[in-house]
């Protein structure tokens, strides 16, 4: 297959790489010297000699099982495997003699005796190691035939010669939509079970029966693939070394012939994938192994989930009309860009030139980011820039940056390989995050301990061979008090890391802190009524992250999504400094982005209030950067965040946005607020794939490019730096960045990019913590982590390792208030929001894919106790309300979450979970508080009178003339 050219070799060596000192040993007469531990066959790969093998991949632990590796060893009787033979010193090793090609042979006739002889219409014909294997050993005929008198056993015929039915056969199962399972292929190699069980840790797959009877079966007899515990990653589909597991788009397209490595853009894990393709088509996506974030694997999402791309629903030309409730019409990019334009500059020239403004993207890539925010300050000439990244991990950058002086995570992700005690508090990672966490579960299964502060009991409390040491259950909105519990616990028994702070932190500061968070009212005995959390529970997970040894923090939106979102991320970064849990490997403080590219919205200065790099716009020297980069004057007053500018327009002074990648309508909390912004403005541009929720309420439609139409990077939670290569022609025409600049010139902006390297190279210039990375850099290294520049040049997969990036740490008083949101007799319950595996974001995408066959509508997840009290049964039609709206969705009872929570996702428009949420918020950020919200449940018969008209509203604004008309 063609690749694109990368400096990688992507050969599997058969089994895993080991660390170890050198080992030297001789294979067939050529020395290779390998560290202790490697396998015989990865040291054969290492010299280039190529061993057969079916059972063992470089992914998985060596099995032993297919004997096609079988190696002559001088001084050993037998012929061991290579796979599970560890290489000695002065070893010598023959692959080729007569007495292993013989026995390789045989093997492989055994094999093919039991495996349908269709290779030129099976779907892996040219993909099928079995087939590379047979040429291997040239195998040329097979010695076992049916006797005269009968049939020979097989697996793979429906029908034995007499016409009877075949008891051995068993049907193909195409129950999932992503790919088969034909057990008429399978060689019981094992690969699918242990990838499942080792690089996923789900445990869906198992081998039945004994002996010829041996099978891989999905669990109960009455499972199937799509019934079972498979949650799709296609792990299993790409160890399988045969056409037994195989995805349907490679069944339907062929075999793809050429690859091109890029980023996937859903979550912030920022997987790498080859695109495998025909020509154009795309035809698959296969987790790039050299990948440093995933090291291989992938999720459901990532994996499967890109057929959004060619929907029918994507709009492909530019559109516009004068007022909302006119239908669409498709017009060509130059009359767009030009009504577009010209609608800005004259609300500029009547209502002055703060009343238009920008939302970047957090799905978009870093240089579009870029472009979108200098289009504000260099264009409109003003600071109106926001980011749905504000609305989600805004608190994580002022949190992290008043302590640690920096507004990132500390870790890569392969720091988790080290750590013994691992907090996961307000994230969810087997749904949002599931390729780290099946990392972080195959580091529980290695011994690591848990401790999951969430108020849902999330699948990593308890799952296969996986159990948290602790849960604490609180309640929502009492993170505060909760981590504040357990640094008082940590500074009462003197647990604390006090060589740490001394050489590493402020003294004085931390005195202070210690003298507050000792206060008995701290204690968990004392804030027991108010969390909800036991106090032996929550005083032994204090005492276990204290002296567990390394200790690391993932955090997620549970955490900041709420009105004390930034003083928990300062209370979280407390606890890692009191245990000295920072600046190694295995340790540190670690946010979960939501979204592919949340880090660099931020990291490219999409806030109102800093310009790329974190640098607050009111600093004289940092404007002068710009400006000089610019050729403008950069307004020194921060601009409005997308709260202000939905005041603003209701209070008539804000009447223009360009809108890029973000469903504000969907996403942001308190629905009827900002409907009503959106349609006080006179001009509102959205740039994006879909007709969003947004849209109903914009004048002008910009059709965007998906990931695979565009070049340009990504900056994950890791702060890996990660290219976004092109992978066919934009079906809009352009690419995303190439729109906004079009737009920008048509405001005399004068702008002259030519391809996205160019204005990395503008980011290096301006931006202190991206100075040394290029696109030559990312191509040879794959990915970097900034800080990247003249001290690191190379990138920094750790922070803080000699020193904090402020000097000294900085502990802060983290005083727990109380949300302003509060239960009472009509609002009882509280309700939180989330995420689910199959689903992301606002759906926009997934809910264009198979993926809706696991999560068709969102629903209400409410506590038996709570159901029965109000006559709530299991899939019932429930009211949903609170003081800022009410929608109806379907009732699920579950003891997931407790009595007096209920949870549910904002996946589905129909839905509108937001209508619910209020416009409380983070007192530092304005980080909306969608996690705490005072409910009440009761039946419904159907849709609101809200949803309704909502639903009519938006059939009427989504209409569209033909082009002619």
């Amino acid at each position: 297959m063609k690749d694109f050219i990368i400096p990688h070799d992507d050969r599997d060596m058969g089994t895993p790489a080991r660390a170890g000192a050198p080992v030297t040993l001789t294979i067939d007469g050529f020395e290779v010297t390998v560290p202790e531990g490697t396998s015989v066959m990865r040291a054969a790969a290492d010299a280039g000699i190529q061993v057969p093998k079916l059972c063992a991949t470089d992914s998985l632990e060596a099995f032993g099982s297919c004997r096609l590796c079988v190696v002559e060893i001088e001084g050993r009787r037998g012929t061991p495997a290579s796979c599970t033979t560890p290489v000695a010193p002065g070893m010598v090793v023959r692959t080729q003699s007569d007495k292993v090609r013989k026995i390789r042979k045989g093997v492989m006739e055994l094999y093919i005796s039991d495996h349908p002889l269709d290779c030129l219409t099976c779907a892996a014909n040219g993909d099928c190691e079995l087939q590379d294997m047979a040429g291997a050993v040239g195998l040329r005929d097979v010695r076992y035939e049916a006797p005269k008198d009968g049939g020979l056993a097989n697996h793979f015929a429906p029908r034995d010669t007499s016409g009877e039915a075949n008891p051995e056969w068993l049907p193909k199962d195409d129950s999932n939509p992503y790919f088969t399972y034909d057990p008429a292929n399978c060689i019981v190699c094992s690969r699918c079970v242990r990838a499942c069980e080792e690089v996923q840790g789900t445990f869906a797959l198992t081998i039945e029966g004994r002996g010829f009877d041996s099978r891989v079966s999905f669990g109960a007899k009455t499972d199937d693939a799509l019934s079972s515990d498979c949650v799709s990653c296609g792990a299993c589909v790409q160890a399988c070394p045969t056409a037994t597991l195989q995805e349907k788009s490679v069944i339907e397209l062929g075999t793809p012939t050429r690859s091109v490595v890029t980023t996937c853009a859903y979550c912030g894990v920022g997987c790498s994938f080859k695109a495998e393709l025909n020509g154009d088509q795309l035809v698959r996506m296969v987790p790039w192994k050299h990948g440093k974030a995933n090291r291989g694997h992938s999720c459901v999402k990532g994996r499967f989930a890109w057929g959004y791309a060619t929907h029918q629903d994507r709009i492909l030309n530019p559109m516009i009309r004068d007022t909302i409730d006119q239908p669409w019409r498709e017009v060509s990019w130059d009359e767009a860009i030009s009504f577009a334009a010209t609608r800005l500059r004259g609300l500029q020239a009547k209502y002055g030139r703060k009343s238009v403004g920008v939302i970047t993207s957090s799905r978009c890539t870093n240089e579009e980011t870029y472009l979108v925010q200098k289009l504000a300050r260099a264009v409109f000439l003003n600071n109106n820039t926001d980011t749905c990244a504000r609305v989600c991990h805004s608190p994580t950058g002022y949190g992290l940056g008043q302590t640690f002086g920096t507004s990132a995570g500390t870790q890569d992700f392969d720091s988790v390989e080290e750590t013994d005690v691992v907090i996961v508090i307000g994230a969810n990672p087997t749904d949002g995050h599931p390729v780290f966490a099946s990392r972080l579960k195959k580091r529980l299964r290695q011994g690591a301990k848990l401790i999951v502060i969430d108020p849902r009991r999330i699948d990593l409390v308890k799952s296969a061979h996986v159990e948290a040491a602790h849960h604490l259950p609180l309640r929502p909105g009492t993170n505060v008090a909760v981590v504040t519990a357990l640094a008082h616990v940590i500074v009462t028994e003197g647990l604390i890391d006090e060589a740490f702070i001394r050489e590493r932190c402020d003294w004085d500061e931390y005195l202070a802190f210690a003298e507050f968070v000792s206060d008995p009212r701290h204690s968990p005995e004392a804030t027991g009524m108010l969390t909800g959390v036991p106090a032996a529970d929550l005083r032994a997970a204090a005492r276990l992250f204290a002296t567990g040894g390394n200790g690391a923090i993932y955090y997620g939106l549970g955490v900041t999504e709420h009105s004390q979102g930034s003083t928990t991320v300062m209370a979280i970064a407390n606890l890692a400094m009191l245990t000295g849990n920072i600046g190694r490997r295995g340790v540190g403080v670690n946010p979960l982005r939501g979204q592919n590219n949340v880090q660099g919205s931020c990291d490219m200065g999409s806030f109102p209030h800093e310009l790329p790099g974190y640098r607050h716009v009111k600093r004289d020297d940092v404007r002068a950067i710009f400006e000089a980069a610019w050729g403008v004057s950069i307004d020194p007053e921060p601009g409005l965040r997308i709260p202000n500018m939905l005041d603003a327009a209701v209070d008539g002074t804000f009447k223009g946005l360009y809108c890029q990648g973000e469903d504000i309508l969907q996403s942001d909390p308190d629905t009827r607020h900002v409907a009503a912004g959106l349609a006080a403005m006179e001009c509102v541009i959205v740039h994006d794939l879909f007709l969003n929720e947004t849209a109903n309420y914009a004048h002008v439609f910009l059709p965007g490019s998906t990931f695979l139409e565009k070049d340009g990077t990504f900056t994950n939670a890791e702060r890996r730096i990660n290219r976004v290569r092109r992978v066919m022609a934009p079906r809009n025409g352009f690419a995303d960045w190439e729109i906004t600049q079009m737009l920008a010139n048509a405001m005399d902006a004068g702008w002259h990019y030519t391809h996205p390297s160019q204005i990395m190279d503008e980011i290096a210039a301006t931006t202190p913590s991206f100075a040394g990375v290029t696109y030559e850099l990312l191509d040879e290294k794959g990915s970097v982590q900034w800080p990247c520049n003249e001290t690191a040049p190379e990138g920094t997969p750790l922070m803080h390792v000699d020193g904090f990036v402020r000097g000294k740490g900085r502990f802060i008083v983290t005083e727990y208030v109380a949300t302003d949101e509060k239960t009472g007799p009509r609002f009882p319950l509280l309700l939180t929001t989330g995420r689910i595996l199959s689903q992301y974001n606002v759906g926009a995408q997934t809910r264009r894919t198979a993926n809706v066959v696991w999560h068709d509508e969102d629903v209400l997840e409410i506590h038996p106790h709570d159901a029965e009290v109000r006559g709530v049964g299991e899939g019932d039609f429930v009211r949903l309300a609170s003081r800022s709206g009410e929608t109806t969705l379907r009732a699920h009872l579950t003891d997931r979450v407790s009595p007096g929570v209920v949870y549910t996702t904002f996946h589905h428009p129909g839905t509108q979970a937001n209508v619910i949420t209020t416009d409380y918020s983070d007192w530092a950020t304005n980080c909306p508080e969608y996690k705490v919200t005072a409910v009440q449940v009761s039946l419904s018969n159907g849709p609101s009178d809200w949803q309704e008209d909502y639903a009519a509203q938006a059939e009427r604004a989504r209409r569209i003339l033909p082009a002619a008309e």
